[in-house]
């Protein structure tokens, strides 16, 4: 058998592994999950299960560490000129990301999410935000500016979860927009235009 095709089966089983873990965490918190329960659902051994993963800490773990790869790629992606031009382009990446995975996203950012994963997406933001905010928004006082990214970073997450409970109704790109101008307009916004 060729080594593309092996490759093809490994990313089907575990992306197979990955939908059953998901559907489990919608009903149970991850400690209640069983390796038996997951294979059974998917329908595969569990010798093969252990071909991939120690255990369901493990199968987390690492479809966490593949979503937050993704993200900080795309947060690579733009530098200061481009969040200073338009960072709707940064957030439309972020919103179709999200929408991409909202099964997953909402179940960790929910009541049996993983606080460490919302707390390690908010530290990544947070590091662009200084270090590419910092370029466009001079400002004497530091303090004042960390205060101002932690407000903007609580925000959009929050953001990003009342869009996922209210079941992604807008478009990835109008959810960019609202966020861009909340950010660079803050409560003006509300005089007028967007309905959410």
């Amino acid at each position: 058998m060729s080594a593309e095709a092996v490759d093809r089966r490994v990313r089907k089983t575990r992306k197979q592994l990955r939908e059953c873990l998901i559907s489990l965490l919608k009903q149970k918190k991850v400690q209640d999950i069983t390796v038996r329960e997951l294979t059974d659902m998917a329908d595969l051994n569990r010798g093969t299960f252990y071909l991939h993963y120690k255990d369901v800490y493990d199968l987390l773990e690492k479809t966490e560490t593949e979503l937050q790869t993704d993200f900080y790629e795309l947060l690579q992606k733009h530098d200061a000129k481009d969040l200073q031009q338009r960072p709707a382009v940064l957030f439309e990446e972020i919103y179709t990301l999200v929408y991409n995975n909202a099964d997953l996203i909402e179940i960790l950012l929910g009541e049996n999410g993983d606080l460490n994963f919302v707390n390690r997406l908010k530290q990544l933001i947070q590091e662009k935000c200084i270090h590419d905010w910092m370029e466009i928004f001079r400002t004497d006082n530091p303090l004042v500016f960390d205060a101002f990214c932690s407000f903007i970073v609580s925000g959009c997450v929050g953001l990003v979860q009342h869009w996922l409970k209210s079941g992604l109704k807008e478009a990835p790109g109008e959810m960019a927009g609202l966020t861009e101008v909340f950010i660079t307009k803050g409560i003006n916004v509300l005089e007028g235009k967007p309905n959410l």
